[in-house]
């Protein structure tokens, strides 16, 4: 109970954002009330300007699959596919809430595109998810951070009004109501060898990480020294470094497991390099 009522302060907190309609609200099968019991939380539908924000900022488009947990009546995985081309799949543990949903997916015309099913969020498979929407509150986020972490480096996370704890968003929304983005990082902390990085010497990449925040050194030889601007996005990192003339250097690399393929900007020239995890 203490868990609704605190989600419900949270609706009326952001009760500008939201721009359905008590006419808008189900069908001649199934009329769900605003505010209504679910598994976890009580049902309060995204606002359709911050639907457009949080698929917006995630960059939605025909290439995705998008999986909205916690689905209600469907308008997140809808709109994904009618405004941006996605295919989507909604989560829904209220059955008639996730038959409406489907119906509403046929009345739009995408029902080729979106498939709202009945499940539990902490049991289902969205592993393939290239996108991840949620409208959750925080102690759900917090269950479901690790299995979200665990998924392809380069899913995108968009959640309404909460967060994900000390996971730092990569970007926020402000308005109309509050949203947060996150981008998976890949697990890139550990020793690297990069093979063919420097001609004259072996070169060594220790990295550190939490969550895509990311820090290290790079050895050249006998010489060891931090790396600069680390920026890690998804399985992508790049990073500065100061070479033997004392001239800034861009290294970019991609990660697949334990083994790294990069280049560097050298000389106005970009040069490629192997590496792998010793």
């Amino acid at each position: 109970m203490i868990k609704k009522l605190i989600f419900l302060l949270a609706f009326f907190a952001f009760s500008n954002a939201f721009s359905q309609s008590s006419s808008d609200l189900g069908d001649d099968k199934y009329r769900p009330n605003m505010g209504q019991s679910g598994k976890d939380v009580i049902w309060i539908p995204t606002g359709n300007e911050l639907v457009n924000k949080m698929l917006k900022i995630a960059n939605v488009g025909p290439s995705d699959l998008l999986y909205d947990l916690g689905a209600g009546d469907g308008k997140i995985a809808i709109a994904a596919a009618r405004d941006f081309g996605a295919r989507a799949v909604g989560i829904e543990f209220n059955p008639d809430m996730a038959a409406l949903g489907q119906r509403n997916a046929e009345r739009a015309g995408v029902a080729n595109k979106v498939k709202i099913i009945q499940g539990d969020i902490f049991k289902e498979d969205f592993s393939k998810a290239t996108v991840i929407t949620l409208y959750l509150l925080p102690e759900l986020n917090q269950q479901l951070r690790p299995t979200i972490l665990k998924m392809k480096p380069g899913t995108r996370v968009v959640s309404h009004a909460f967060d994900m704890g000390d996971w730092q968003p990569d970007a926020e929304i402000d308005s109309p109501a509050k949203g947060y983005f996150w981008i998976v990082p890949a697990n890139v902390s550990g020793e690297w060898a990069l093979d063919s990085f420097d001609s004259k010497s072996s070169t060594i990449l220790n990295l550190s990480q939490k969550f895509q925040y990311v820090g290290g050194n790079l050895t050249l030889g006998k010489k060891t020294q931090p790396i600069l601007n680390a920026d890690l996005k998804g399985d992508r990192l790049q990073f500065s470094y100061i070479d033997d003339m004392n001239n800034l250097r861009t290294v970019r690399l991609s990660f697949n497991g334990s083994n790294i393929k990069g280049e560097e900007n050298s000389n106005y020239m970009i040069r490629e390099f192997s590496g792998f995890k010793r």
